[in-house]
């Protein structure tokens, strides 16, 4: 997710779960190749298995960045086919692409003869009137044909004239069933299902069928349910058995980060959901975006915070 999931917000995740991919934001292409390259795609060894998302539409140019991503140590290559936004459109990927499997399909073909690791597609249902049926197994079935095994599905159509990209997330109905259609159509390939996952206990009875699960903006959000990744996925407890043992697993990270002159905030504002909808959340929130963003904030900022969640929850209790 573009803007929220860095290199800070992965590490964090990291410490909730051992099992779960972990994928980066979207990067064009041209950022890649062109760009601050450390900035863009630098990751704590931590975070494996990590996956790089780029988005793009000019087969050279992505076969390129899936180059100088394998350089970097990931462990596989997305292509993005499901982003709405009007940015996205007018660089021509992203859900727009789904009107063009032919040119996927050759994007797909070059960026895998470029690396040795997986490429993978994700993609809509379907965007605007197409037919989600027809279109979904034309785009499919010319994708697979260039040699994609692997397609993470957001089950909703992204409609990309009339709806924001927040309105493409919430009022396109859900459809999983279009999905579980498509598995069952093509059982060779291996289909993961995304939108509308709330919780990974509410996406394990489609794993029946489907081959895995994504969850985007609720992790970001209520991190914590990560920690119910490991004991679904692998069988292991979670890395961490309190909310309080994930903010102090941040420290040693957090004071590398700041060793090297950057601000605290890079990495608490990811951390503001770690009490979501817990007693004291509140002010855990509250004194990670006041007091993180003071210039020379440390790690002293989470000790604080932490000390008036539990005196809330003492409060609460009492």
């Amino acid at each position: 997710m573009m803007e929220w999931t860095d290199r800070h917000c992965r590490v964090f995740h990291r410490t909730l779960t051992r099992a779960a991919v972990l994928y980066t934001e979207m990067v064009t292409a041209m950022a890649v190749i062109h760009g601050d390259r450390q900035k863009l795609l630098g990751f704590d060894a931590v975070e494996h298995p990590a996956v790089l998302q780029l988005g793009g539409s000019n087969p050279a140019q992505l076969a390129e960045a899936a180059r100088i991503g394998e350089s970097f140590g990931y462990d596989e290559i997305n292509l993005n086919c499901g982003c709405p936004s009007d940015r996205v459109q007018g660089g021509n990927f992203g859900a727009c692409l789904m009107a063009s499997p032919e040119l996927v399909a050759e994007c797909f073909a070059a960026m895998q003869s470029a690396v040795k690791i997986p490429i993978t597609i994700k993609c809509r249902i379907g965007i605007d009137d197409q037919d989600e049926e027809r279109a979904l197994d034309e785009f499919v079935s010319a994708v697979a044909a260039a040699g994609c095994k692997s397609f993470i599905i957001h089950a909703r159509k992204a409609w990309l004239q009339g709806l924001s990209p927040k309105e493409n997330r919430e009022i396109p109905p859900l459809n999983y069933g279009r999905v579980l259609r498509l598995k069952a159509a093509n059982p060779h390939l291996a289909i993961s299902l995304n939108g509308g996952l709330q919780t990974v206990a509410q996406g394990l009875p489609y794993l029946d069928a489907l081959d895995g699960l994504m969850l985007g903006r609720v992790a970001y959000h209520n991190p914590w349910q990560l920690t119910a990744v490991d004991p679904a996925f692998s069988g292991q407890p979670a890395p961490v058995a309190t909310r309080r043992e994930a903010a102090l697993a941040m420290l040693p990270y957090i004071e590398r980060h700041l060793s090297t002159g950057a601000p605290l905030h890079h990495v608490t504002r990811h951390m503001l959901g770690l009490y979501h909808a817990q007693a004291g959340g509140r002010f855990w929130r509250q004194v990670l975006t006041v007091e993180g963003q003071k210039r020379g904030a440390g790690v002293e900022v989470i000790h604080q915070a932490l000390a008036v969640v539990e005196e809330q929850a003492a409060k609460v209790a009492a």
